[in-house]
Protein backbone atom coordinates (compact mmCIF):
# COMPACT_ATOMS: atom_id res chain seq x y z
CA UNK A 1 0.00 0.00 0.00
CA UNK A 2 2.92 2.63 0.67
CA UNK A 3 3.51 2.13 -3.01
CA UNK A 4 0.31 3.11 -4.25
CA UNK A 5 0.52 6.00 -1.47
CA UNK A 6 3.76 6.73 -4.02
CA UNK A 7 3.11 6.74 -6.67
CA UNK A 8 -0.54 8.50 -6.16
CA UNK A 9 2.10 11.38 -4.68
CA UNK A 10 4.00 11.78 -7.49
CA UNK A 11 0.97 11.33 -9.95
CA UNK A 12 -0.16 14.47 -7.97
CA UNK A 13 3.36 16.26 -7.87
CA UNK A 14 3.40 16.00 -11.90
CA UNK A 15 0.28 16.98 -12.58
CA UNK A 16 0.81 20.01 -10.17
CA UNK A 17 4.02 20.33 -12.00
CA UNK A 18 2.24 20.04 -15.42
CA UNK A 19 -0.04 22.69 -13.87
CA UNK A 20 2.43 25.48 -12.60
CA UNK A 21 4.14 25.55 -16.12
CA UNK A 22 0.52 25.87 -17.88
CA UNK A 23 -0.38 28.48 -15.68
CA UNK A 24 2.84 29.82 -16.21
CA UNK A 25 2.88 30.06 -20.30
CA UNK A 26 -0.97 31.85 -19.69
CA UNK A 27 0.58 34.61 -16.87
CA UNK A 28 3.45 35.29 -19.46
CA UNK A 29 0.80 35.49 -22.11
CA UNK A 30 -1.09 38.17 -20.15
CA UNK A 31 1.80 39.80 -19.02
CA UNK A 32 2.92 40.41 -22.81
CA UNK A 33 -0.87 41.21 -23.47
CA UNK A 34 -0.91 43.61 -20.42
CA UNK A 35 2.54 45.47 -21.59
CA UNK A 36 1.34 45.86 -25.40
CA UNK A 37 -1.68 47.74 -24.38
CA UNK A 38 0.28 49.46 -21.75
CA UNK A 39 2.46 50.90 -24.35
CA UNK A 40 -0.44 51.17 -27.08
CA UNK A 41 -2.22 53.61 -23.92
CA UNK A 42 0.55 55.59 -23.84
CA UNK A 43 0.69 55.97 -27.17
CA UNK A 44 -2.65 57.20 -27.56
CA UNK A 45 -2.26 59.65 -24.74
CA UNK A 46 0.81 61.04 -26.56
CA UNK A 47 -1.28 61.38 -29.32
CA UNK A 48 -3.62 63.01 -27.50
CA UNK A 49 -1.60 65.42 -26.06
CA UNK A 50 0.11 66.21 -29.31
CA UNK A 51 -3.71 66.92 -30.93
CA UNK A 52 -4.92 68.72 -28.17
CA UNK A 53 -2.45 71.34 -28.02
CA UNK A 54 -2.72 71.68 -31.58
CA UNK A 55 -6.68 72.30 -31.41
CA UNK A 56 -5.92 74.64 -28.59
CA UNK A 57 -3.63 76.59 -31.87
CA UNK A 58 -6.54 76.39 -33.85
CA UNK A 59 -9.29 77.58 -31.72
CA UNK A 60 -7.21 80.45 -30.94
CA UNK A 61 -6.36 81.27 -34.02
CA UNK A 62 -10.68 80.98 -34.74
CA UNK A 63 -10.76 82.86 -31.91
CA UNK A 64 -8.55 85.86 -32.93
CA UNK A 65 -10.67 85.54 -36.50
CA UNK A 66 -13.77 85.93 -35.32
CA UNK A 67 -12.69 88.96 -33.42
CA UNK A 68 -11.00 90.50 -36.26
CA UNK A 69 -14.36 89.98 -38.34
CA UNK A 70 -16.23 91.25 -36.15
CA UNK A 71 -14.30 94.19 -35.41
CA UNK A 72 -14.38 94.94 -39.34
CA UNK A 73 -18.09 94.47 -39.66
CA UNK A 74 -18.17 96.89 -36.81
CA UNK A 75 -16.42 99.29 -39.24
CA UNK A 76 -18.47 98.37 -41.84
CA UNK A 77 -21.62 98.95 -40.51
CA UNK A 78 -22.31 102.33 -41.02
CA UNK A 79 -21.26 101.93 -44.63
CA UNK A 80 -23.96 99.31 -45.37
CA UNK A 81 -26.54 101.92 -43.47
CA UNK A 82 -25.35 104.67 -45.33
CA UNK A 83 -26.19 102.54 -48.61
CA UNK A 84 -29.50 101.51 -47.39
CA UNK A 85 -30.05 105.40 -46.58
CA UNK A 86 -29.15 106.00 -49.86
CA UNK A 87 -31.22 103.13 -51.51
CA UNK A 88 -33.90 105.08 -49.40
CA UNK A 89 -33.30 108.42 -50.59
CA UNK A 90 -33.05 107.26 -54.15
CA UNK A 91 -36.62 105.09 -54.03
CA UNK A 92 -38.58 108.14 -52.50
CA UNK A 93 -36.54 110.38 -55.27
CA UNK A 94 -38.07 107.69 -57.95
CA UNK A 95 -41.63 108.15 -56.49
CA UNK A 96 -41.82 111.99 -56.07
CA UNK A 97 -40.47 111.49 -59.86
CA UNK A 98 -43.16 109.14 -60.90
CA UNK A 99 -45.78 111.27 -58.98
CA UNK A 100 -44.66 114.55 -60.84
CA UNK A 101 -44.22 113.13 -64.32
CA UNK A 102 -48.05 111.45 -64.02
CA UNK A 103 -49.58 114.63 -62.83
CA UNK A 104 -48.15 116.63 -65.56
CA UNK A 105 -48.97 113.68 -68.21
CA UNK A 106 -52.91 114.15 -66.52
CA UNK A 107 -52.83 117.60 -66.89
CA UNK A 108 -51.32 117.75 -70.25
CA UNK A 109 -54.12 114.99 -71.56
CA UNK A 110 -56.64 117.29 -69.80
CA UNK A 111 -56.11 120.53 -71.40
CA UNK A 112 -55.51 118.70 -74.80
CA UNK A 113 -58.87 117.14 -74.44
CA UNK A 114 -60.32 120.59 -73.20
CA UNK A 115 -58.97 122.06 -76.78
CA UNK A 116 -60.15 119.32 -78.50
CA UNK A 117 -63.53 119.69 -77.17
CA UNK A 118 -63.93 123.40 -77.61
CA UNK A 119 -62.10 122.51 -81.33
CA UNK A 120 -64.10 119.88 -82.27
CA UNK A 121 -66.82 117.72 -79.93
CA UNK A 122 -67.17 115.02 -81.86
CA UNK A 123 -62.86 114.41 -82.26
CA UNK A 124 -63.10 114.55 -78.63
CA UNK A 125 -65.88 112.23 -78.07
CA UNK A 126 -63.90 110.14 -80.92
CA UNK A 127 -60.27 110.03 -78.69
CA UNK A 128 -61.82 108.80 -75.69
CA UNK A 129 -62.59 105.42 -77.45
CA UNK A 130 -59.28 105.24 -78.85
CA UNK A 131 -56.43 102.96 -77.95
CA UNK A 132 -53.38 103.76 -76.86
CA UNK A 133 -51.55 102.81 -80.22
CA UNK A 134 -53.85 104.89 -82.05
CA UNK A 135 -53.60 107.70 -79.60
CA UNK A 136 -49.49 107.56 -80.47
CA UNK A 137 -50.52 107.32 -84.67
CA UNK A 138 -52.67 110.29 -83.99
CA UNK A 139 -50.19 112.49 -82.39
CA UNK A 140 -47.61 111.70 -84.57
CA UNK A 141 -49.58 112.63 -87.36
CA UNK A 142 -50.20 115.99 -85.09
CA UNK A 143 -46.81 116.94 -84.91
CA UNK A 144 -45.84 115.42 -88.32
CA UNK A 145 -48.47 116.43 -90.75
CA UNK A 146 -46.48 115.96 -93.86
CA UNK A 147 -46.29 112.40 -92.93
CA UNK A 148 -48.88 110.31 -93.85
CA UNK A 149 -50.29 108.20 -90.32
CA UNK A 150 -50.36 104.71 -92.88
CA UNK A 151 -47.65 102.61 -94.23
CA UNK A 152 -44.28 101.51 -93.14
CA UNK A 153 -43.80 104.60 -90.80
CA UNK A 154 -47.55 103.67 -88.80
CA UNK A 155 -46.82 100.27 -88.70
CA UNK A 156 -43.33 100.73 -86.87
CA UNK A 157 -45.06 103.34 -84.42
CA UNK A 158 -47.31 100.28 -83.81
CA UNK A 159 -44.71 98.41 -83.06
CA UNK A 160 -42.86 100.94 -81.04
CA UNK A 161 -46.20 101.39 -78.61
CA UNK A 162 -46.77 97.88 -78.53
CA UNK A 163 -42.75 97.45 -77.24
CA UNK A 164 -43.49 99.99 -74.39
CA UNK A 165 -46.47 98.29 -73.09
CA UNK A 166 -45.15 95.15 -72.92
CA UNK A 167 -42.12 96.53 -70.96
CA UNK A 168 -44.46 98.47 -68.51
CA UNK A 169 -45.94 95.67 -67.92
CA UNK A 170 -43.04 93.67 -67.39
CA UNK A 171 -41.92 96.31 -64.89
CA UNK A 172 -45.00 95.95 -62.78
Amino acid sequence: MSLIWQLSVALIAVAFAALVVYLIKTLKAAETSLDKTSQTLQEVQKTIDELSYEVKQVLRQANGITEDVQHKMKQIDPVLETVKNVGDVLNEVTLAAKQVSTTLIERFKKSSTEHKVKADPKAAANAAVQTPSDRTLNSYAAVQPNASASGSKAGWMKWVDVAAGLWQKYRS
